[in-house]
């Protein structure tokens, strides 16, 4: 089968397309021929050798997939023919791969691979974060950073879908409508207003109650000092490159909470709840309260310009590789 691979941790610019073994369905697993692929930021760290699961080259990236059974293990429960989103620790950007039965879920007729492709994990870790970590309330206020990415989109819907206000921080025009047309209720341009000042202006200087945080870098203290009493921070990841320091005399002066988020560990120390959180996302997203939105389709040829495309932060909603 053809993939793009990895060699030897080597970066974006050293991925290749060439042939690697054609999997095979062992007990409780399936092969399914990927329809999409997705590209998060993990995987243009994973990589570079950078990311915490640094799988033995040569390998193939990309965790969160969709597409059709063509072999069923013994036990699995699925049959040749299922249409399913799937996630894997890696392997995804390859014409097929072999995925443990119970991280796949059999998808809808109303539902296409484009859109099923970003469920498992990036609407899995917004909706884990927002739910299980942050326990968001109807009617309080939440602030997503970097809100046109993958996660950032996926929180905002499902914030709004939870009742919330949804504050919106976003850099260009594009991304901003992107945002908007998400359920967004308000916009701070980054590249307009300082963080600070657009909080304030939007909450006339009562803060917000949670921040969902995939950026990091100066963006992350400064949304912490903009959390009223009892906010809670979601530390989701660090795309901007830099992981922040905090005065954790914060925490003490405003009663707030800096919580971590690790979607991936979540799904193996609390499997029956994770499948449960899919169980939802699957109904809502069968109903339209939530529908990933996709900006940017690339070939499996022209994967290492998806790749590069999420690493400098250009995307307007989510990259997919269609192998």
């Amino acid at each position: 089968m053809r993939a793009l691979i990895c060699d030897d941790f080597g970066g974006i610019d050293a991925l290749r397309v060439g042939e690697m073994p054609d999997p095979v369905a062992g007990p409780g697993q399936v092969v399914v021929r990927v329809a999409t692929a997705v590209v998060n930021f993990a995987d243009t760290l994973m990589v570079s050798g950078l990311y915490q699961l640094k799988p033995e080259p040569p390998f193939s990236p990309g965790y969160e997939l969709s597409g059709v059974v063509v072999e069923a293990g013994e036990g699995s429960g699925f049959s040749p023919g299922d249409r399913v989103c799937a996630y894997t620790p890696f392997g995804a950007m390859a014409e097929m791969v072999a995925v443990p039965a119970e991280n796949c879920d059999l998808l809808p007729d109303s539902l296409g691979f484009d859109e099923a492709a970003s469920l498992p994990g990036t609407y899995g870790t917004s909706y884990h974060a927002l739910v299980d970590r942050a326990n968001l309330q109807a009617g309080e206020t939440l602030l997503v950073l970097g809100a046109a990415g993958g996660v950032g989109l996926a929180a905002v819907q499902i914030g709004k879908a939870l009742g919330a206000k949804v504050i919106a921080a976003v850099s260009s025009d594009p991304k901003a409508e992107m945002a908007r047309s998400s359920g967004a209720d308000e916009i701070i341009r980054y590249d307009q207003e300082e963080l600070r000042a657009g909080i304030d202006r939007l909450t006339d200087r009562a803060g917000v109650d949670v921040v969902f945080d995939a950026v990091g870098g100066d963006a992350t203290e400064v949304a912490l000092r903009s959390t009223r009493w009892n906010g809670r921070l979601l530390v989701v990841g660090f795309a901007a490159g830099e992981i922040p320091r905090i005065p954790l005399n914060l925490t003490l002066l405003k009663g707030n909470s800096i919580v971590g988020v690790f979607w991936g560990r979540f799904t193996n120390e609390e499997p029956e709840r994770s499948r449960e959180n899919r169980r939802k996302l699957m109904e809502m997203a069968a109903s339209g309260v939530v529908t990933p939105r996709i900006g940017h389709r690339f070939t499996l040829d022209e994967g290492a310009a998806a790749l590069r495309m999420v690493a400098g932060r250009e995307a307007v909603g989510r990259v997919v590789i269609k192998p």
